[in-house]
């Protein structure tokens, strides 16, 4: 602490009540006491490291031992064009051809259920492990039917009173309803069912690039770390059984917007994923404790303020026309049992829990409750703020591992998030191996208990595959919260990088804390690098730009 900064302090410090101008009291106890607050006064509060150079560039290859043997594979360590600004093949283009071959691979592994697996054999679909919703669907919800307005009119021939309407959140709807318009009008039913799944397929890789791009340009300085979203196992197996893709598009952009400082634009993005799934809703809840102990209330109730407007307007006309046929999404969400993927299913199927469905609806809330509330203390009581996109991943983990339902493909809300929470290749391997795992696991069980042979994975085999899967998650939470812990784990601060998806989080001190220690603004400003343009930097360590 230089003498400067002393003085200040001293400055600073109260001395008794001498601001009001009445003595301090006497006596040996409040001595000691003004003495113990005046030192702790002084104390130097810690500061943030300083930043790295913004022009510079971490390829994983120099960081990550994991990377480091896979990129020797495709031609050895990264060269010039690994540079942000260099050549026409930026990061960017390079992340979305690859999205586009791993997406068309998914393509490809659907194929047996395309030709027939669809529409012919009771477990034909799950034997191949290639099932889609999407196909079934068309039919099923009445999109098939010309001029059919989702939430407007009935699903025909429903006989299920909770199943009136269709049962997703309203630009999900509004997303099928578009690909519906674009699919021929005539041909036979399954050739028509073929074309509506090719449609949104073609949709739904639109969104996997929008994604891919915009993780790669939340963390400025680290673009080739969204290769573990081009590259995940799960972008090829799952993309296309539901329409998952277009909320975590949009939730993507909207955390590239915020990590630019453009807090409305970020919350209209979060509205409107909301709107087409409801998972993103909870980004808002990090983003309130984070501004909170930042002193950055403002932004935050400007996001908050976009994401309502945003939602109001993609929900209200809906709300309008038909009132029940909005509500359905949240009326069959409350409704729906126990159901495939979760541990509630482990503790049902085996006798262990024989309850109502509201009252595992009570239970889930209140674990999810209690899992926020630790979430906040890390918020609020880790030496350092933690980054957003930590919090981001647990409080979503938080939401899927107690929910009472697990959908195979809901492993790709988590995947832009681990991403940018823990960049790791070995972490995000191990993970992704145990979704994997579950997601042969799901069909193979549906294949047993669909045949009348009963050929595929027993009952207490799929519980293992459910367990396998909420091990896989809990491991990436527990490497989060280790970091968040101690800091010098995390990867992404390990050159000094404070919280590069943060926006106005980012080197920002803190104002409110549970411990009382307030971490400060680095000391001195952002280092600069040479005049030769953007460099390779990966912990401290600079990378030959011409290997």
């Amino acid at each position: 602490m230089t003498s400067s900064d002393h003085q200040a302090d001293e400055a600073d410090a109260p001395v008794g009540d001498a601001a009001s101008g009445s003595p301090a009291p006497e006596g040996p106890s409040h001595a000691s006491e003004v003495a113990d607050d005046a030192a702790a006064h002084r104390r130097p509060q810690p500061r943030l490291p300083v930043p790295p150079p913004e022009d510079t560039v971490v390829v994983p290859a120099d960081e990550d031992p994991v990377a480091a043997v896979g990129s020797e594979l495709f031609g050895g360590p990264p060269g010039r064009r690994a540079l942000l600004g260099v050549g026409w093949w930026s990061a960017a283009r390079m992340l979305a051809v690859l999205t586009i071959v791993i997406f068309a691979l998914g393509m490809i592994q659907k194929v047996p259920c395309y030709d027939s697996g669809w529409f012919f054999g009771a477990t034909a679909q799950y034997d191949h492990a290639c099932y889609s919703d999407i196909p079934h669907l068309f039919s099923l919800r009445g999109f098939n039917l010309p001029g059919n307005i989702p939430y407007v009119d009935k699903i025909p021939g429903s006989t299920d009173p909770s199943m009136q309407y269709l049962e997703y959140p309203v630009l999900t709807g509004v997303f099928m309803w578009a690909a519906a318009a674009l699919t021929p009008g005539t041909g036979a039913e399954m050739y028509r069912e073929q074309m509506f799944w090719l449609v949104n397929a073609g949709m739904l890789m639109i969104c996997a690039v929008v994604a891919v791009v915009a993780v790669s340009r939340t963390h400025r300085r680290r673009p080739w770390d969204a290769l573990l979203f081009a590259l995940a196992p799960v972008l090829a197996l799952d993309s296309t059984i539901n329409w998952d893709l277009l909320a975590v598009a949009l939730t993507a952009v909207g955390m590239a917007l915020w990590s630019r400082r453009y807090p409305v634009w970020a919350g209209v993005l979060l509205g409107l994923a909301t709107a087409a799934k409801l998972y993103p809703v909870f980004l808002l809840g990090p983003l309130l404790l984070l501004c909170l102990r930042a002193g950055r209330m403002q932004e935050f109730w400007r996001a908050f303020a976009g994401a309502a407007v945003a939602w109001l307007v993609v929900d209200i006309p809906f709300m309008v026309a038909n009132f029940s046929g909005w509500a359905t999404f949240y009326t069959f969400s409350e409704s729906r049992g126990v159901d495939f993927g979760s541990f509630w299913l482990i503790l049902s199927q085996n006798g262990w829990l024989n309850v109502s469905t509201g009252t595992v609806n009570a239970l889930t809330a209140v674990l999810l409750g209690l899992c926020c509330l630790g979430i906040a203390w890390l918020a609020l009581g880790a030496q350092r703020r933690p980054r957003f996109a930590q919090l981001a991943f647990l409080v979503i983990a938080a939401f899927v591992l107690t929910n009472k339902v697990y959908s195979p493909q809901y492993v790709l809300w988590l995947v832009p998030l681990a991403v940018l929470a823990r960049p790791r290749w070995r972490d995000f391997l191990i993970w992704q191996s145990c979704e994997v795992l579950y997601f042969l696991g799901i069909w193979y069980y549906l294949a047993y208990t669909s045949s009348t042979v009963q050929k595929g994975l027993p009952m207490d085999w799929y519980h293992a595959a459910v367990a396998v899967h909420i091990m896989g998650t809990l491991f990436m939470c527990v490497m989060i919260v280790r970091d968040i812990l101690l800091p010098s784990w995390d990867p992404v601060r390990a050159d000094g990088s404070d919280d590069p998806s943060g926006g106005v989080l980012d080197g920002a001190g803190d104002v409110f804390t549970l411990s009382g220690v307030k971490v400060q603004p680095a000391a001195v400003e952002r280092r600069s690098t040479s005049p030769a343009g953007p460099t390779s930097f990966a912990a401290g360590t600079a990378a030959d730009p011409g290997a």
